[in-house]
């Protein structure tokens, strides 16, 4: 799959001056749509549209400092219908605009040429399961949140605090099944997996549809339809070794095997140690089957 994603990646290359249209991306990367965004932006860390964007400045630039096109005719090289529009692209990604750069031979900024390699480390393997899941609800109390990558997430241990312990035995009573007990949901807004996306995080519980509109009460209820799940597990470091999971889902399980994400929460049930220096950890992916 790593060769087809790199003849995508060539085909916007070749295409940077014209329309770049993703359906065919996808297709030459032998996948959906929507999951050539959301694997593009776990593994690049950027949206595949900031990504072309960044690259169509780069090549742009150099020909704003060569001085043999006007800047109108640059422009609408790269699609902009008017110097105007170009000129607010052209200072979004290199900070002055492209006449100030052409005068005074500005430095500008470059993003490289982006290939992917799966690099394997054979200290560890990856543990997962394939599971085929009824309907179910994830309850509990939610919070719109950015990304953090790496370390704690000040946001969500907010959220957390503010839940009262009679409400968090309430939620850890609604849980009937797998993933079991308290866990963490996450739904993306957005194909990107960039640093400070927003998304929609959920402290709650997985339950089927037995529970009644008193036990509902007060909480905040996402439904989930019946699909097929990639569960992996690990341990290490809380919360890096959780962070590193899906990381490596993302790019290294995806690349390798012949499954793509569908649209679902991604559900992580964590149990650490006493002085939580160290954690289980089981996350819960909704996938489907590559198409042929």
């Amino acid at each position: 799959m790593l060769d087809r994603l790199n003849q995508a990646m060539a085909s916007i290359e070749e295409h940077l001056d014209g329309t770049i249209d993703v359906a065919d991306l996808a297709r030459t990367a032998l996948t959906s749509e929507y999951h050539l965004r959301r694997m593009f932006s776990a593994l690049a860390g950027l949206p595949l549209s900031e990504y072309v964007r960044r690259r169509r400045m780069t090549v742009a630039g150099a020909e704003v400092l060569a001085g043999e096109r006007t800047l109108l005719e640059i422009a609408l090289r790269y699609g902009y219908t008017s110097a105007e529009a170009f000129g607010r692209a052209f200072r979004g990604v290199h900070g002055i605009g492209p006449g100030e750069a052409r005068r005074t031979g500005a430095a500008l900024r470059s993003q490289p040429r982006m290939s992917f390699r799966l690099v394997v480390e054979g200290s560890t393997t990856m543990q997962y399961r394939i599971v085929e899941k009824a309907e179910f609800r994830v309850v509990g109390r939610t919070a719109r949140v950015p990304l953090v990558h790496e370390g704690a997430n000040p946001h969500i241990a907010v959220l957390i605090r503010s839940i009262e312990p009679e409400t968090l035995g309430r939620i850890a009573a609604l849980s009937d099944q797998d993933p079991d007990g308290i866990v963490s949901a996450v739904v993306h807004l957005t194909g990107s997996r960039e640093e400070g996306a927003e998304l929609d995080y959920y402290h709650a519980a997985v339950t089927s549809g037995a529970a009644t509109d008193d036990d509902l009460e007060g909480l905040d209820v996402l439904s989930v339809p019946a699909g097929t799940w990639a569960v992996f597990e690990n341990h290490g470091p809380f919360p890096a070794a959780l962070q590193y999971l899906w990381r490596d889902v993302f790019t290294e399980w995806f690349p390798s095997n012949p499954y793509v994400t569908r649209p679902g929460p991604e559900i992580l049930r964590t149990r650490p140690t006493e002085d939580w220096s160290e954690a289980d950890a089981q996350l819960w992916i909704p996938v489907d089957r590559a198409p042929v």
